[in-house]
């Protein structure tokens, strides 16, 4: 069983390539950097994961993810499941009504414009397999302890797919399943590594999403909370 995880080369990717590595899956790392891409496999291969290597992946740039997909159709056509992990948190200090447009468009662009593009590239392989395409995302709901709109606008239009997709898949009996696992606070270098009550961290929550892929049920559809959101002591 082959995964492909995006932005598996630190934080809750990285979290989540080890442990499922770990229960079995053969991982394909995600990165944008040759360095930190070449550091994070001989990391996991140490802590044991079988590891067939990595794709570079810019999901700001279409021709990129293009690129990433057809590499992984060619070299990877047994690849099972899709991990869209990565992803930007544009401005996270401005306020709603304040928020430049430049970072609402730079943050869907990657969030939600690039993981649909790689999505859609990457649906027939997966079928192929009657693999998963797995989200980690956030509650469209808006939290009052945190909030940043260009971020949860982005998820927010990802969990959409999410749900449309899954109802489609169904319908139309394509082999393939898709859905959302909401992490809960995590410290990770997209909040700055906070640390607060209730924060866990990105190998606790990277193992936690493994054993939902691996518990051989069928998610579709689902929005999957690890741990709820909680009062950061803002």
């Amino acid at each position: 069983m082959k995964a492909f995880i995006t932005g598996a080369n630190k934080g809750i990717g990285f979290g989540i390539a080890k442990h499922l590595g770990l229960a079995g899956w053969t991982i394909i790392l995600g990165a944008r950097n040759q360095e930190r891409a070449s550091q994070a496999i001989a990391n996991l291969e140490a802590a044991g994961v079988n590891v067939a290597g990595w794709i570079n992946i810019e999901l700001a740039d279409s021709a990129s993810i293009k690129q990433a997909a057809q590499a992984i159709a060619q070299q990877h056509p047994d690849l099972a499941l899709l991990v869209n992990n990565a992803g930007i948190p544009g401005d996270m200090s401005q306020k709603s009504h304040e928020t430049d447009m430049h970072h609402l468009q730079e943050t869907m662009n990657v969030n939600f414009y690039g993981t649909y593009l790689l999505t859609q590239s990457l649906i027939p392989t997966i079928a192929n397999n009657s693999g998963r395409i797995v989200n980690i995302t956030v509650p469209t709901e808006v939290s009052p302890y945190w909030h940043p709109l260009a971020y949860v606008a982005s998820k927010a239009a990802q969990n959409t797919m999410t749900s449309i997709m899954a109802m489609e898949f169904a319908k139309e009996n394509i082999p393939v399943e898709t859905y959302s696992i909401h992490p809960g606070p995590t410290t990770t270098d997209l909040n700055g590594n906070m640390d607060l009550p209730g924060f866990h961290t990105a190998d606790t929550v990277g193992q936690k999403v493994a054993e939902v892929i691996s518990d051989g049920q069928c998610h579709n559809g689902e929005f999957i909370e690890l741990y709820p959101i909680v009062d950061e002591g803002a």
